[in-house]
């Protein structure tokens, strides 16, 4: 039997964001949810959420989690290393045109991060729940926390205020990526806010009522503007059936 809690809660994320061959999601969704969830975190990692992409059909956006980077570097070697990733993970590759994007992140705050339950996933074969999922992603300058710092101080309780809580706030883990075999990209500095939803609507009617916000509108977002290394990218997402972040 797989562990029911396998990492607890995990404080180093990964959020990887694949590019598919054209028409083959479903696929590598069918797949990635029979083989690939449960073999997974039999060697000590937790998948957090499964996604497409709503303004990309040929886009595979997933949550992986680890208790630190040294229990990273067991799971993945142990994972990708093992007769699981031998037999299914060739049919995988097949779908994917590219695979490394991928951000290495951590909790922004220890009251700020994932708290999920394997036990409670669902089985195989699960429908995809009717529900919204958003994940924001701020790029600031590499060694300036100023952004950092307003989304953590700033933008966090406004979204508490106006809305669902965020499920997570990240930014990027700092430690050096010593599993080479599945590149990470370096030399970022992000803050990124994942937040559910019951539907489309309601993310925007929270988005509205944020930007309408006097603090957000006046101070906030004019402070992270003149931060940011680039516009923030706004992942608009649909949970898979087997996906905890829901």
């Amino acid at each position: 039997m797989p562990p029911t809690d396998p990492v607890g809660r995990p404080t180093v994320i990964e959020l990887r964001q694949y590019t598919l061959r054209p028409g083959r999601r479903d696929e590598l969704i069918d797949l990635f949810d029979r083989e690939f969830v449960e073999t997974q975190e039999e060697t000590g990692m937790v998948l957090l959420g499964q996604f497409r992409d709503l303004d990309d059909p040929d886009r595979f956006v997933w949550l992986r989690g680890f208790r630190d980077m040294a229990a990273r570097h067991r799971a993945l070697t142990a994972f990708y290393g093992g007769p699981v990733w031998a037999e299914h993970g060739p049919q995988a590759n097949a779908t994917m045109i590219d695979s490394d994007d991928v951000l290495l992140l951590r909790h922004l705050s220890d009251e700020n991060g994932f708290a999920v339950s394997p036990s409670e996933r669902p089985r195989v074969g699960a429908p995809a729940p009717d529900r919204f999922v958003s994940a924001t992603v701020w790029s600031f300058p590499p060694g300036r926390p100023g952004g950092i710092a307003l989304i953590r101080d700033g933008l966090l309780p406004v979204l508490h205020e106006t809305g669902p809580a965020p499920l997570a706030a990240l930014t990027t883990e700092t430690a050096l990526d010593t599993f080479a075999r599945l590149p990470v990209r370096t030399g970022e500095n992000i803050a990124a806010v994942v937040t559910a939803y019951p539907d489309e609507n309601a993310y925007r009617q929270h988005l509205a009522d944020v930007q309408a916000h006097p603090v957000a509108r006046d101070e906030i977002f004019p402070g992270i503007g003149r931060e940011q290394a680039a516009a923030p990218r706004a992942l608009r997402l649909a949970p898979t059936g087997r996906s905890l972040i829901r």
